[in-house]
């Protein structure tokens, strides 16, 4: 790329006095509102009105690592120092795999000081999607998606929340003779960890290569790796990420092929969970900013189709399936207990949780003007909002954020570079999670 077209790329700062005194503002109101979420919390746990949780607004208990947290915060500290220079000199094609492999080990040595077992310690867990395996098996992946709402009730809870294809693509996962939720976990890993690279892809092709490159040490570090290893909503991140960044390649590039993978993509997402409808807001804004024509828009149009076709064909009816859990769920005494008051509140503190200070800093400035980062960010808020005030996520929401988090860090690259000191508040913030917080996750 050439140099005046990289000049015109890079983001015209704010004037520096208006843009520090908003940030400072932000990232205030970040620490108030974080910090309040668990003092309110608190106060309603020992009333008994925020059930389950040991620690609201996380489904998580509190307790404190020591000498198991060195080797993360080691490689935090290496990340810190080397992701920029990393992000400014390394060809593109280069850039890319390095920064998902840091994300990757940086993901691994934060689960691991939990233990040798933590990668897939959370996936035993009798609620999750494992442990539904011997109903597919028992009756046969057909039989079991054409009775799948009828028998929802006894399914085990993470079965329950979702629709079919994260079970059947488990069950898929073991037939093939990767059995066992070692194989699990590192299926959602990978998958979870690729969206770093799908994610500045996305942002290559609408906002330009410089502000790509800016974004990527803050998306290899952002707090939300915590819930990577081992959160299925990782893998729903990656699924997401990806039909986002196919669609910006369709539409930049004219082609066909990668327009079909991203229509069979976004098929997949409200078959993977039902709160990842809104999440199409981020290819909408893509198509917005892009103008793809009207060839690829049909061919991704078309291919999007192909999965709901299959299972409504397969006896699996989405509004069945839809009705069915929110059943299951009001009769629950978990979640559906939970004060919709606190966490329609305290969910936005837990997303100030996965994309940390720098990225509230970075916020203000970013809205103020229009571009198409903010487009993108704009639209990870719109459905990230739309979920938490329809009332179905009260609480556990670090995992469910997760797909919507990672683009609101987006806003992270107006920070100049190298801005370690930003990637160091990140990295600390992460490190002091791990240490301080139990997630079940």
């Amino acid at each position: 790329m050439a140099t005046d077209e990289l000049e015109r790329q890079r983001p015209r700062p704010a004037p520096p006095g208006r843009a520090c005194s908003y940030g400072r503002i932000a990232v205030a109101a970040w620490a108030v509102l974080v910090t309040g979420a668990f003092v309110v919390g608190d106060v309603l746990r020992r009333a008994g009105l925020a059930t389950e949780d040991e620690l609201p607004p996380l489904h998580a208990a509190p307790r404190l690592l020591t000498w198991q947290i060195v080797p993360a915060a080691c490689l935090g500290g290496v990340a810190v120092a080397v992701l920029p220079s990393l992000a400014r000199r390394l060809t593109w094609r280069v850039l890319l795999p390095v920064s998902w492999a840091a994300s990757m080990a940086w993901t691994v040595a934060l689960a691991l000081s939990d233990g040798l077992d933590a990668l897939h310690r959370p996936l035993d867990a009798p609620t999750e999607y494992p442990a539904g395996l011997d109903a597919v098996r028992a009756d046969g992946p057909a039989e079991w998606l054409r009775t799948f709402s009828e028998r929802l009730g006894g399914y085990t809870t993470h079965v329950r929340g979702h629709p079919p294809l994260p079970t059947l693509l488990l069950w898929a996962l073991e037939e093939t003779g990767l059995r066992g939720t070692g194989w699990s976990s590192a299926l959602i890993i990978v998958t979870g960890t690729s969206a770093v690279v799908a994610v500045a892809v996305t942002v290559r092709h609408v906002a330009g290569e410089p502000l790509a490159r800016r974004a990527l040490p803050f998306l290899v570090l952002a707090p939300l790796t915590l819930w990577i290893a081992t959160a299925m909503d990782a893998f729903f991140l990656g699924v997401g990420a990806w039909a986002t960044a196919l669609t910006a390649i369709a539409a930049r590039r004219g082609s066909l092929l990668a327009a079909a993978g991203a229509g069979l993509l976004l098929g997949t997402l409200p078959y993977l969970s039902y709160g990842l409808l809104p999440l199409f807001a981020l290819p909408l804004a893509v198509v917005i900013l892009t103008r793809p024509s009207r060839r690829v828009l049909a061919v991704v149009v078309c291919c999007a189709a192909v999965v709901p076709l299959a299972f409504t064909i397969g006896g699996f009816w989405w509004p069945d399936g839809v009705a069915a859990t929110h059943e299951t769920y009001v009769i629950s005494r978990g979640s559906a207990q939970r004060s919709y008051a606190y966490f329609a509140i305290a969910n936005i503190a837990v997303l100030g949780l996965l994309v940390g200070p720098a990225t509230a800093h970075a916020l203000p400035e970013m809205f103020s003007r229009r571009r198409p980062l903010a487009w993108l960010v704009g639209a990870a808020l719109v459905g990230l909002l739309a979920l938490d005030v329809s009332g179905v996520t009260k609480g556990e929401v670090e995992r469910i954020w997760v797909p919507y988090a990672a683009w609101v860090v987006l806003a992270s690259a107006q920070h100049d570079p190298p801005a370690r000191r930003w990637l160091a508040v990140q990295a600390g913030l992460t490190l002091a999670l791990q240490a301080l917080v139990h997630s079940h996750w």
